[in-house]
C-alpha cells in the first residue's frame, strides 16, 4: 500500500524510480520489484524503462481504490476459505456461521471499495500536516 500512495504522490510528476521509494519508504528495493509485478500484470501501474523511465500509476488516484490493490496482491478479501469457495468446506451446505464470514467480507469488500488512493493521500497529508494539491 505504501509503495501505491508513494506512487500517487507522485502521479502529477510522472515516474518515479523503485529505488527512490524504497529509500524514501525504508522498504527493500527487492521487495518493491516483486510487488510491481502483480500490481503491473492488474494494469494498476505503469513501467518505463531508460533514463526517465520508472513507475507509475496506470490511472489517476481518484480511480484506483484500495480493494483493486488487495486483490492484485492478496486475492479476494474473505476472512475464511469457506466464505468464497464454499467446496472447500464439508459442511458449508448447513453450517450457520457461513453467513457471518459472508456478510464480513462482503462489508470488507464494500469498504476497500469506498476507499481511492486520492483519500489515503488526503489522510495522510493531513496526518502530516503536508497541503495536498490537487490540480
Amino acid at each position: 500500500m505504501r509503495l501505491m500512495i508513494a506512487l500517487a504522490f507522485n502521479y502529477a510528476r510522472g515516474a518515479t524510480f523503485l529505488k527512490n521509494i524504497a529509500k524514501e519508504e525504508e522498504i527493500s528495493e527487492k521487495y518493491l520489484s516483486q510487488i510491481v509485478i502483480p500490481l503491473k500484470a492488474n494494469n494498476l501501474i505503469l513501467a518505463n524503462r531508460g533514463a526517465h523511465g520508472g513507475y507509475m500509476l496506470a490511472r489517476p488516484p481518484k480511480d484506483i481504490n484500495i480493494k483493486e490493490i488487495v486483490e492484485a496482491l492478496e486475492g479476494q478479501p474473505a476472512i475464511v476459505d469457506c466464505s468464497e469457495n464454499s467446496y472447500k468446506c464439508k459442511r458449508s451446505h448447513s453450517c450457520a456461521a457461513k453467513h457471518v464470514w459472508i456478510k464480513l467480507k462482503d462489508s470488507i469488500s464494500e469498504t476497500l471499495s469506498g476507499i481511492t488512493l486520492e483519500d489515503l493521500i488526503e489522510m495522510q497529508g493531513k496526518e502530516q500536516n503536508i497541503p495536498v494539491y490537487n490540480i
